[in-house]
């Protein structure tokens, strides 16, 4: 049989486990997804993206939903994507997708002008140490992560007073893989994140995300809670703004934003490959995304 579309997962989650909290609610936000495609005449099948059965010969399209394994195998999927990209349409397309892998690209964003959270990118084997690279900078208190990372994979919070103590840590992760170094805002502590969901290039609803006491960690799988919320239309121009200025073709993105420690809008993460999109909080997004890709499609 063949299908339209091929909405991928990571193999964790492509069966349900009715016993675990994360689990029903990936298939939930999955499930609302497959099921507005299909009413929109699409004919839909939910996969693993590495599954070796997958036949793309079959297959028109893919959408990525619920990868999140990607940066833990980013040799193997950088494999995959570029063997799929000569067989199928992908949503988002694989420019977009290498261009979003690389945090570098939060650089870009500022080059058009859009506020981003203060950022030091670190090379490998960057030759200073954490404290020479925190007293150039300046900062009191940082957040040390890979460029290409998710779900807080090897992300600290740490402070300049403390930093001999993480020079072993440092060293080799710097070893390991390039790095950054964004300076700790006060308002991811206080007030969260806003995650502001944009389809089409159009704003479509937000959720505020909120860390648990004592971390700084907003995703849920860390123990942080996400809650409705209704942003300003300063926030909604703002997250459109940062879309519009990708240099890519955008189907769907996450706006993580807040506001830093200057008091203005900034960017934390634009996430366009396989972004939680908090479907469950609006489910009627579901069926916006469904359409703008069925007319792609078209």
């Amino acid at each position: 049989m063949s299908f339209d579309l091929v909405v991928l997962t990571d193999a964790r989650w492509l069966v349900l486990d009715q016993a675990d909290w994360y689990s029903r609610q990936v298939h939930q936000e999955d499930g609302l997804v497959v099921a507005a495609l299909e009413q929109e005449g699409l004919t839909v099948v939910r996969k693993a993206w590495d599954d070796p059965a997958l036949d793309c010969s079959q297959m028109r399209s893919a959408l990525f939903r619920s990868t999140w394994d990607y940066f833990d195998r980013f040799a193997e999927f950088s494999r995959w994507l570029n063997r799929v990209t000569k067989q199928l349409r992908l949503f988002n397309g694989a420019e977009l997708i290498r261009w979003n892998i690389d945090k570098h690209y939060l650089a870009d964003l500022a080059a058009s002008g859009i506020n981003v959270v203060a950022t030091r990118y670190l090379h490998l084997n960057q030759p200073q140490t954490l404290a020479q690279l925190l007293a150039e900078q300046g900062w009191d208190e940082v957040v040390l992560k890979p460029v290409v990372s998710g779900a807080a994979r090897h992300t600290y919070r740490l402070r300049a007073q403390d930093a001999s103590a993480h020079e072993c840590l440092y060293a080799e992760l710097i070893q390991l893989q390039p790095m950054m170094l964004q300076a700790l805002q006060q308002e991811i502590l206080t007030a969260g994140e806003l995650s502001l969901i944009v389809i089409d290039g159009v704003f479509s609803h937000a959720v505020r995300k909120t860390a648990k006491a004592g971390d700084f960690r907003v995703q849920d799988d860390h123990g942080g809670q996400v809650h409705a919320y209704t942003p300003s239309q300063l926030e909604i121009s703002f997250a459109e703004a940062a879309v519009a200025a990708v240099p890519f073709e955008v189907l769907y993105a996450r706006v993580d934003m807040l506001r830093d420690n200057q008091g203005q809008l900034a960017i934390m993460e634009l996430e366009m490959i396989e972004p939680e999109l908090f479907f469950r909080f609006c489910p009627s997004a579901a069926q916006v995304l469904a359409k703008a890709l069925a007319r792609a499609l078209r």
